[in-house]
């Protein structure tokens, strides 16, 4: 092993030869129990952030845990075409050269799209490797591959069949950016101010008037009605009365609707069928019929005058504008509302009747919820389980057509006639299909329609074979909670309905990774991190580590580059003490380790790594990831590296052969098993330190999962080096608290109260003398005489023993009284200037409170600590 960890110099290559070995691959093989997850496919123009690394790795050491406990364990890896927003990148592309969609075509603006995705599709793949991924590369799946497209056409057809897929004019989110309709779960909420405008609506002929509120005057030019609630006495003389459109002149009835709270506002709403799903249900109920305002652009349309072709928000100010001028508009209020934005551009939504595509999601919901009532899919954290059900209690049928040309087009024809043929065909060259003449639908299928496939088409359904019976269904999916709605219970209900199986068994969602300020990362901000610059500074192990280690299922997290330090640090204490057992070992070494001629620190390792075996194993067993990491990263610090390799080192530079070679075995065992458990977590380091390791077989990622083992449990052995470690960290804090120099020996006197103990503490007095710096250590029967009023003497117990600690021979008590006082001088004058700086009123008010709090706190301190220092000068002010 080089000096130095470096691991620029090795993760690479060691990458390299696991993928050269076929060490990721997975096949049918009967005598194993399969084990299957299938990566959420990243678009597939897109670059490896934070959260795919996340994603990845917590996939990564599951699937690289089960491998090792011996499942034919299959990682299908793969990307998604991601209609939308590669759409987007290729029109800016050709807009960049002076060309439009409409100027291509269709078919030349798809050899565009499969340019851009052959040239981008495979960055975020190497990047994945790079954090070393150990999915099955032979197993890479896109969503526009031939099977998938044949799966999807397959799942179209056959909810069409079923009655599931209609066609109609229904209220969609409207995209105008993209020129595209998205679903529900397509559109988040931001809280913001806004603006809510009151507006005189005159009854026809007739200078009485009602007031109506609106958000948006830019749609008032399609309102159809005014409507109030039926119990509304206010209003009963005046229903079926015709308004008066203000700006337009158009006749509107004042109708009663159930739909109104006559609470809410003016208890008056304006009715704009084709732009509010509400107003839409309400304009179905009245046949008020439609009128669309706004084009796919959000401009408004012709016929309305110099508003026409304007931008919705550069109509809003003119329509203002013009209120207030002919005395229309009463008053502005500004109030807080949520916004809906699209998830993909990142614009604001237009509700706006279209003819669409539309799943019934009635039914397809009801497999949902049996799944999670059955129990046959479980969320972890079942916390989720409330988002999950409300959500599809509230369902609403689910819009798969999009107005775009990158994607899977609908497997829609139309003959000559008007006749709708749904088929898994193409027409011939002719354009014939099943002997007519058709057209195909233009539109495209959302994105989340052919995903929603993803756990069984990749697989190779709708054909039957090996793989699929094998593999299918899968064991775990691990994604975002945001994508709950999206993604997740999609594929729950169309693997149902297609397969009678859940697609997977347990869903593990992760949260999102913000900066150290708790903020979501974003471009805007400039607080993004690139996973792969991280790893060229401080390796990929580091960088897994510190995502994993005090992540919880569903919980965002702080990402901090002191973490990533940290992370690095434990990688290097783990280089050098691998490099300095493997340095202790010799070619002529008999290396076999039997479990025999153990000491009692030997005892004591093999029960903690006993112990971290089982709770490793158990954590990974139940998912509970960053409690695996946070356990076998204490085993190898603080209980190998910190404690026995120092026990280990009385024998190693001793003089007896026999302790020597016992312990060197006890110490690649120890090693070996310990590289095991962390490598899922910390592949590349673990690989590179097992490379140098003698007498293994192949390489550590094809290692068997270690067991864990009834003769290593050594309970009454481990209670007692417990305790001996404690009484040295005692003694060590003892001696720094009192300056003690390291060079200089106290005596040590331990009192046993159980005969079994004695022989134990006897033979490890060693310990103490190596590691505690005692000149003598004498262990005697606890006869129930206290001697710790001596002076000179300090008395610390401990749960197996009594230690005490002669000090007279090390303190200077005259020198450590000067120290003392000088240390309380300090305080008290630091005290003084604390106090002064908050009863200073200027500054308290003007500093910022986290400025003002910290200095309360440092005055809390002080006062402590000097109560402390004052304690330790009474004790030996005598002396």
């Amino acid at each position: 092993m080089d000096t130095k960890y470096n691991p620029s110099q090795f993760e690479k290559q060691i990458y390299k030869k696991w993928e050269d070995n076929g060490y990721f691959k997975a096949k049918v093989n009967r005598n194993k129990k399969p084990f299957t997850i299938v990566m959420p496919p990243p678009n597939v123009t897109g670059y490896l952030h934070l959260g795919h690394a996340l994603n990845n790795t917590i996939q990564d050491i599951i699937i690289r845990y089960k491998r090792m406990r011996g499942y034919e364990a299959l990682w299908i890896p793969g990307t998604d075409h991601a209609s939308i927003s590669t759409e987007s990148k290729v029109v800016e592309k050709i807009a960049n050269e002076g060309k439009t969609k409409q100027d291509l075509g269709r078919d030349g603006f798809l050899k565009e799209a499969w340019d851009w995705t052959e040239k981008y599709g495979g960055r975020i793949k190497e990047q994945l490797r790079t954090i070393g991924v150990s999915c099955d590369w032979d197993h890479d799946s896109f969503t526009m591959d031939e099977n998938l497209t044949k799966a999807v056409r397959r799942v179209f057809k056959k909810m069409y069949d079923d009655g599931l897929i209609y066609r109609g004019d229904r209220i969609v989110n409207w995209d105008p950016m993209a020129e595209t309709a998205i679903s529900d779960a397509e559109v988040y909420h931001e809280d913001q101010k806004g603006s809510l405008w009151y507006i005189k609506y005159f009854f026809e002929d007739s200078d009485e008037y009602i007031t109506i509120a609106t958000t948006r005057p830019e749609t008032m030019f399609g309102d159809l009605a005014v409507a109030v609630n039926p119990e509304d006495e206010r209003f009963k003389d005046k229903i079926g009365k015709n308004l008066i459109l203000p700006l337009v002149g158009r006749k509107i009835p004042l109708i009663e609707d159930a739909y109104v709270d006559m609470e809410y506002g003016t208890g008056l709403v304006k009715i704009t069928p084709s732009h509010d799903p509400n107003d839409f249900e309400v304009g179905a109920r009245h046949d008020l019929g439609q009128c669309i305002v706004l084009d796919s652009k959000a401009r408004i349309v012709e016929g309305y005058g110099k508003y026409s072709g304007m931008d919705r928000y550069e109509a809003r100010e003119e329509i203002l504008k013009d209120l207030e001028e002919e005395g229309y508009l009463i008053k502005t209020e500004e109030i807080e509302h949520a916004v809906g934005y699209s998830e993909r551009s990142k614009v604001v939504i237009e509700p706006i009747i279209s003819k669409q595509w539309f799943v019934k999601m009635e039914d397809l919901a009801k497999l949902c919820i049996e799944a999670l009532d059955d129990g046959k899919v479980k969320l972890i954290p079942e916390s989720l389980s409330k988002t999950y059900m409300n959500w599809l209690n509230n369902i609403r049928d689910w819009t798969i057509s999009r107005q775009l040309w990158w994607g899977h087009r609908l497997p829609v024809f139309y003959t000559d006639d008007g006749e709708v043929i749904v088929s898994e065909d193409d027409p011939d060259e002719n354009g014939m299909l099943n002997g007519v003449h058709v057209t195909q639908d233009e539109d495209t299928l959302d994105t989340w329609f052919s995903s929603a496939l993803w756990p069984f088409a990749t697989l190779g359904w709708p054909d039957t074979n090996e793989e699929l019976d094998y593999f299918f269904p899968t064991d775990i999916l691990v994604t975002g909670y945001d994508i709950i709605f999206f993604w997740v219970i999609r594929m729950i209900f169309s693997s149902m309905y297609n397969t009678g199986e859940v697609p997977f068994h347990h869903v593990l969602f992760t949260g999102l990774i913000r900066d150290p300020q708790g903020r979501k990362m974003s471009k805007s901000l400039g607080n993004g991190v690139d996973p792969i610059e991280v790893v060229d500074k401080y390796g990929a192990d580091a960088l897994r580590f510190t995502l994993i280690t005090g992540n919880s299922p569903g919980n965002d997290m702080r990402y901090d580059e002191k973490r990533i330090l940290a992370s690095r640090n434990f990688a290097n204490k783990l280089w050098n003490a691998s490099r300095f057992v493997l340095m202790n070992i010799e070619d002529s070494d008999d290396l076999t380790f039997d479990g025999e001629n153990l000491e009692l620190e030997d005892k004591w390792i093999l029960k903690r790594l006993n112990d971290a075996i089982a709770e490793v194993s158990t954590n990974l067993e139940k998912y509970e990831i960053g409690l695996a990491a946070s356990r076998i990263e204490d085993f190898i610090w603080n209980e190998y590296c910190d404690w026995y390799i120092e026990f280990a080192k009385i024998r190693l530079y001793g003089d007896d052969e026999e302790k020597k070679a016992n312990v060197k075995k006890v110490l690649l065992y120890v090693l070996k098993n310990m590289l095991i458990l962390l490598h899922p977590f910390m592949p590349f380091i673990t690989e590179e330190i097992y490379s140098a390791i003698p007498n293994k077989d192949d390489m550590l990622i094809v290692e068997e999962w270690p067991e864990y083992r009834e003769d290593f449990n050594f309970e009454v052995v481990e209670a007692n080096v417990n305790s001996v470690i404690d009484a040295i960290t005692a003694i060590r804090n003892q001696r720094a608290i009192l300056n003690v120099p390291a060079k200089s020996k106290q005596k040590v006197q331990i009192l046993v109260e159980k005969e079994e103990n004695i022989k134990i503490l006897e033979d490890l007095k060693d310990e103490f003398v190596n590691l505690a710096s005692a000149s003598q250590v004498e262990v005697i029967k606890n006869d129930g005489d206290d001697t710790s009023e001596e002076d000179g003497v300090i008395k610390l117990v401990f749960n197996e023993f009594l230690v005490y600690l002669s000090l007279d021979e090390l303190v200077d008590y005259e020198k450590e009284r000067a120290r003392l006082k000088e240390e309380i001088k300090k305080l008290e004058s630091e005290i003084k200037r604390a106090e002064g700086k908050l009863s200073n009123q200027g500054f308290v008010s003007k500093a910022p409170e986290a400025v003002v709090n910290k200095e309360k706190e440092k005055l809390v301190n002080y006062k402590d600590l000097l109560e402390k220092t004052k304690l330790s000068l009474e004790e030996i002010k005598d002396k």
